[in-house]
């Protein structure tokens, strides 16, 4: 009677002293596999690449978004959109899309502003490295790392220029639609000739990351530095991840344990 209990409750387990594994009840999108992540699994599942999101999981965050919200939205359009959102997130994107050209370009000015101050404090998340090397010796190269951010092409070059990591492809928000619509994780699926069953999404944001992953049919792993999702009430059903982390650092004995990472050479 247990099973089909915990089937249906967003319920945390812990394989590993690392990590901690959460249940998926149900598939990313009509027609897709459910898979269920338990202690007691036998069989690894196959991986043939790992799409990671920048800010805030590749990258230290520092960009005060609540600050260019508000700039943005103005005081009181920012506190009535957080209040309408269940977790107080805000789509600021997708938002201003449906403003005049005019009021647009103002915001598109305003988020740029934010944007370059955070590039000069631009950091590599503690274990990217480490990570980004231990894929390299299972053969899962650059070629099968991708990388999906909502910050501009010039973050993603100063990214690789700086720390000397490469991810290709590595879309920003210059590709259209954005995150949480699964089409730039499809896009890297299709590049790399892989299926999204096959492919993990590795992000900060329950919202966008997960979400895109899930729709797109991938494995998710959400990052959570600071324990900010750690009440199961934080999740909608399309917001569970199958994975959750409080580093990357955790990432490497995760794949490990639950997948057989298959070599790029490997890939038809």
């Amino acid at each position: 009677m247990l099973h089909p209990l915990l089937r249906r409750l967003p319920s945390i387990i812990h394989p590993l002293s690392t990590a901690s594994v959460h249940r998926r009840r149900c598939a990313a999108m009509a027609g897709s596999p459910a898979r269920y992540l338990t202690v007691a699994t036998t069989r690894k599942a196959s991986l043939k690449g790992v799409v990671f999101d920048m800010d805030g999981t590749l990258t230290v965050p520092v960009i005060d978004f609540p600050a260019m919200y508000r700039t943005v939205l103005g005081e009181d359009t920012y506190a009535s959109l957080r209040s309408a959102s269940p977790s107080g997130s805000i789509d600021i994107l997708h938002h201003i899309e449906t403003w005049a050209p005019a009021e647009q370009q103002r915001a598109y000015e305003i988020i740029a502003h934010f944007e370059r101050q955070g590039l000069d404090r631009l950091q590599i998340m503690p274990g990217a490295l480490e990570l980004c090397r231990f894929l390299d010796s299972k053969k899962i190269s650059f070629y099968r790392r991708g990388l999906i951010t909502r910050n501009v092409d010039a973050a993603v070059d100063l990214f690789h220029q700086r720390f000397g990591i490469m991810f290709a492809p590595a879309l920003s928000r210059e590709f259209r639609p954005y995150k949480p619509d699964p089409a730039p994780l499809l896009h890297i699926c299709s590049t790399w000739g892989v299926s999204p069953n096959e492919v993990m999404m590795i992000g900060d944001s329950l919202r966008d990351d997960v979400v895109c992953g899930r729709r797109a049919g991938a494995f998710t792993c959400l990052l959570d530095e600071t324990g900010r999702y750690e009440s199961p009430g934080c999740y909608t059903d399309e917001q569970k991840p199958d994975f959750k982390v409080s580093s990357l650092e955790e990432v490497l004995p995760l794949l490990e344990d639950y997948f057989n990472l298959v070599p790029a050479s490997q890939t038809a």
